[in-house]
């Protein structure tokens, strides 16, 4: 067989720039274009759309720059086009590059568009006797070139048209394309078709027709509107057809000579090595065998981090060939620049390899020294004693923290050098001569001891780990995934990308050390010498990120105070949460599974009955035949791949007119709660404790907002009855209560703080109900005469607008026109103007420097504020909006639980926090101490912060969560 793949370049580079966000390298070079490019191309070779044996050939086709032949036919052929935007046209030279570079053949013709180039190879590769031509693009033009050997894919929606798939999607065949545009004609280019004929009618009237001609002949009979304007273009139509028809006869035999200048290359591993280390596409450069170099800051600041700067060099030394057996087996599958220290004597592990030439990049060596008898551990105690700051770090079987057994735990003291103490590894020939309980009776007291300054990475799961093998840890400071965390909230915080950002190291993965599933091998079974290296790395690697990331925050106070003050001290908060647990009624949950079970069947044979058959509930493509294809409903909205959207908010627009899209929807909530809790929370009762433990990462949300997970408890409903009788299966103990305690109001009481409004100032200080208040503005109704209803558009505008709520947001929320939800909008703003000035002036601080704060002094990132790509930037522009808000109220949250766990402790109460879900902390109170810890709550939750409005809370107590709150 013979193939030839094509791509419209031009429809390629437009479509992966709009659809990339605004990604750039550390020069600010734009790369989202050059990155999405790639993607397509990517996914378009590999698409299974070739065949393995086939001649393959292939170009990828650009416009040139200039006019072509029809600017000669039309001189306002395009003439409404925008210029290209100045990010797309800085990367075009590098997409040229970067594609030819992976093999592709390159093809740009001065005087004709990619469509012409692109309609003659297809034309001229069928009449040659090729296969199968296969074009990817995005523009409806090309769907008159399908045939039976030449048809077209979209990479991005995957949609794959033939003769029948033209017809399905375009109401005609391939052959009558052309007259189909030009019925309608093409806004893009500028080519003016009838007015008011759309894809409907002009489908219909080609299929009845046959042809643009015949249309144009029979025109006397159509009537109406849309006749009369078809008789009124017939002197234009045949420039229409002729503008929009494709090219297929071009003398290519300049750039084509052959079809050999069509053989795929094969890639150019060292110039795309070249160009990704530039565009810092960090991933596809290490599959190409790179290790990402960056600029590493090496400055310290403070006599606390004197002993990261050291740098350890060494000697070539020849090594006796039985020592260094012991790992060589392993030596292959380990990180380069690596070396392991065994009983004194020093084993190369790997040749180190020349990075690339950057003046502020060095390569140091790494010294692991495995710690197995006495002597060594009363050796590494000692260097623990002396230094000035000690990474640790725990090895376990488990990724569950609190169920992990230890097997080994990892030590660095200075750059190069870290210690591994292996103690529950399976390997049989070198099991250490120290028992658990040997080595933690040795180094307990320099764990427990708070005068002994201590650092990680992610250190709540090594605190819970110690913790459940009875070791309490004082001292530690800083963990570097926090660090990352409140210095660049956006990007991602594992070691692996931290390493390579900010110190230029490519870490072993742990996948590397106990390979992929299912066959991958607990911790335990890794051999002792890769386990050491891979934890001896870890631990030194996260001392050599302190010390790059902790300058970073010294340089402003105000983040080094969301740091010290915020993020540090809500880690050990959150530990004892976790730790601690809460209680749930595992049969009152298990009662009311079985009647949502029996809920859910009845809610099935309800929908059977409408639809006239059985059908699956929880599949969306069954769902979409019943709804769309048999019972007709209206389609709302297409899928990415085309196909008909069955989400949520289709749903409930549908819900309003239809019984069985509501039906779903019920059948849709019912079903998440009895998977996610009814069924699932009985389930995760930890037997040693009798409660449930959830996980709360601190540093995923970039507002600052913790979220919980395994099980998620911050998602049960509060405002269905079946969300809150989950609710009331979280209970206190005998002789305690659950107390709830949340913000009233917070965001808008934030709002009012920042905008600095006068008249939502005033009144929150007056106590007035802000929502009536609000609504009485809005309907220009005294206060006492405001409706509840009234008071309830008031509230979703109130708290709408904060979040950037548009008037086409607000209308459908509120179910009124869009001029009234502009109306709305416009008395909100007279009422609120610090409001308004308030949201336009973050919009701008934002643009000019893509991020925002808290009261606090958090930055809220906000990377695509200036993207070309208009939903995404929109998106960008109401995130600043509200991310101030939603982030001081997430710092504030964290200093009263910081402030309420700190007097507890103080004053050696038993109540206990068991959950925080958002605005709210629910605690575990004994009777006798419900007075005091009311207090406690009051004085810690509205005296964190002074703002120009009154922090007011509400406490609730019952026998469970629902009760309380």
């Amino acid at each position: 067989m013979k193939q030839l793949l094509l791509v419209d370049g031009s429809s390629y580079l437009y479509r992966a720039f709009h659809a990339m966000p605004d990604l750039r390298n550390r020069a600010g070079e734009p790369t989202g274009a050059i990155y999405g490019m790639v993607n397509m191309l990517k996914a378009f070779w590999s698409s299974d759309r070739t065949d393995g044996n086939a001649q393959l050939y292939l170009a990828c086709v650009f416009d040139a720059p200039g006019k072509n032949f029809r600017d000669d036919w039309y001189n306002q052929y395009k003439a409404n086009r925008a210029a290209m935007p100045d990010d797309l046209r800085l990367q075009i030279v590098d997409i040229y590059e970067v594609v030819q570079a992976l093999g592709w053949p390159v093809l740009s013709v001065s005087g004709v568009e990619a469509d012409d180039v692109i309609g003659t190879l297809a034309t001229l590769a069928v009449d040659q006797g090729f296969d199968h031509v296969l074009i990817s693009t995005g523009d409806k033009d090309m769907a008159q070139l399908v045939n039976d050997k030449v048809h077209l894919v979209n990479t991005m929606t995957r949609v794959l048209l033939d003769p029948p798939g033209v017809k399905e999607k375009f109401g005609v065949q391939p052959s009558q394309i052309v007259d189909y545009l030009s019925l309608m004609g093409d806004a893009v280019d500028n080519i003016p078709g009838v007015e008011k004929v759309g894809p409907k009618t002009s489908a219909k009237w080609i299929t009845t027709y046959g042809s643009l001609e015949a249309v144009m002949a029979q025109a006397h009979e159509i009537s109406g509107v849309v006749g009369k304007n078809l008789r009124q273009s017939l002197d234009w139509l045949p420039m229409a057809k002729k503008l929009l028809t494709i090219a297929c006869q071009l003398d290519l035999s300049e750039q084509v000579p052959d079809w050999s200048v069509l053989k795929p290359k094969a890639p150019d591993t060292e110039k795309l090595k070249e160009l990704y280390r530039r565009f810092e596409f960090k991933t596809w450069f290490q599959a190409l065998g790179g290790i990402q170099a960056e600029p590493v800051n090496t400055s310290l600041q403070g006599d606390l981090f004197a002993d990261c700067s050291e740098t350890i060099s060494l000697d070539n030394t020849d090594f006796s060939s039985d020592v260094a057996s012991v790992v060589a087996v392993n030596a292959t599958n380990l990180a380069e620049n690596q070396v392991l220290q065994v009983h004194g004597l020093t084993l190369p592990l790997a040749q180190p390899n020349a990075l690339f030439d950057h003046p502020t990049t060095t390569a140091a060596q790494l010294i692991c020294e495995l710690v197995n008898t006495r002597d060594d551990l009363q050796r590494l105690l000692e260097q623990l004693l002396q230094a000035n700051l000690v990474c640790f770090d725990t090895e376990t079987d488990s990724l569950d923290a609190l169920a992990a057994n230890l097997v080994g735990l990892a030590f660095a003291t200075q750059a190069g050098q870290g210690f591994y103490i292996p103690i529950a590894h399976v390997q049989v020939d070198a099991q250490p001569q120290m028992s658990l309980k040997e080595i933690l009776g040795v180094l307990t007291p320099w764990f427990t001891d708070a005068s002994r300054p201590k650092l990680a990475q992610n250190a709540k799961f090594d605190l819970h780990v110690l913790a459940t093998h009875g070791v309490t840890v004082a001292g530690l400071q800083h963990d570097t995934m926090l660090q990352s965390y409140v210095l660049e909230a956006h990007r991602p915080h594992n070691m692996d990308f931290l390493a390579l950002r900010w110190i230029n190291h490519k870490t072993m993965s742990y996948e590397e050390v106990v390979g992929k599933k299912p066959l991958q091998l607990s911790f335990n079974e890794v051999p002792i010498e890769v386990a050491a290296i891979y934890s001896a790395e870890d631990a030194e690697v996260t001392l050599r990120l302190h010390c790059a990331l902790y300058p970073q925050l010294q340089q402003d106070e105000r983040l080094l105070s969301v740091y010290r003050d915020i993020e540090m001290p809500s880690l050990a908060v959150l530990q004892r949460i976790e730790a601690y647990g809460v209680l749930i009624d595992a049969e009152k949950l298990r009662a009311q599974s079985h009647e949502l079970s029996l809920r859910l069947q009845e809610i099935e044979n309800q929908a059977y009955g409408m639809a006239g058959r059985q059908f699956n509930l929880n599949s969306p493509k069954q769902v979409g035949e019943v709804l769309f294809d048999q019972l007709r409903l209206p389609v709302v909205k297409k899928t990415a791949g085309g196909s008909h959207s069955t989400s949520e908010e289709v749903l409930t627009q549908l819900a309003e007119n239809y019984s069985l899209p509501k039906l779903l929807l019920e059948h849709r909530s019912l079903s998440k709660l009895k998977n996610t809790y009814t069924d699932k929370l009985p389930t995760m009762i930890r037997p040693s404790t009798g409660r449930v433990h959830t996980h709360y990462a601190q540093a995923v949300a970039v507002t600052g907002r913790l979220t919980s997970n395994d099980p998620n408890l911050q998602n049960i409903p509060i405002r269905t009855p079946e969300g809150r009788r989950v609710r009331a299966a979280f209970i206190a103990s005998a002789d305690h209560v659950i107390v709830s305690a949340d913000y009233s109001q917070i965001e808008l009481r934030i709002m009012a703080h920042i905008s600095n409004d006068q008249a939502l100032c005033a009144a929150f200080a007056s106590g007035e109900d802000v929502h009536r208040a609000t609504a009485s503005e809005i309907f220009g109704l005294p206060l006492t005469q405001v409706t509840a209803e009234q008071r309830r558009t008031a509230k979703v505008i109130n708290f709408g607008l904060i979040y950037g709520m548009s008037a086409f947001g607000l209308a459908a929320n509120l179910g009124i026109t869009r001029q009234a939800a502009r109306l709305y909008i416009d008395r909100y703003f007279m009422r609120y103007p610090g409001v308004a000035r308030y949201m336009e002036e973050i919009r701008e601080q934002a643009k000019a420097q893509q991020y925002v704060e808290t009261v606090f002094g958090r930055r809220l990132w906000l990377p695509e504020i200036n993207s070309a790509n208009g939903p995404r930037r929109a998106a960008a522009e109401r995130a600043a909006i509200n991310a101030p808000m939603q982030g001081t109220a997430a710092d504030l949250i964290k200093k009263a639980m910081i402030a309420i766990d700190g007097k507890i402790l103080a004053q050696g109460l038993r109540s206990r926090m068991v959950m925080q879900v958002h605005d709210e902390v629910v605690l575990e109170v004994p009777n006798s101490e419900l007075t005091e810890l009311t207090s406690i709550l009051h004085e810690a939750m509205t005296g964190q912060a002074w703002l120009q409005v009154p922090l007011e809370i509400n406490i609730g107590v019952g026998s469970n969560w629902d009760e309380a709150h």
